[in-house]
């Protein structure tokens, strides 16, 4: 007799709880990628809050 495997029915159930908070985070963090990636240091010299917080 085989033996009874928890894992796949675990996955799957927090897959169908938790996939809207996987899904805004992807989107949210490659928003966030693409807007810091977009500057450049001439963006940060001219930023009031990089030069309120540069140590």
């Amino acid at each position: 007799m085989r033996k009874f495997d928890p894992w796949p029915v675990f996955f799957r159930r927090e897959w169908n709880r938790n996939w809207p908070f996987l899904v805004g985070f992807a989107i949210t963090g490659s928003i966030i990628t693409k807007i810091s990636l977009g500057l450049t240091e001439e963006d940060a010299k001219n930023s009031k809050f990089v030069q309120r917080h540069r140590r």
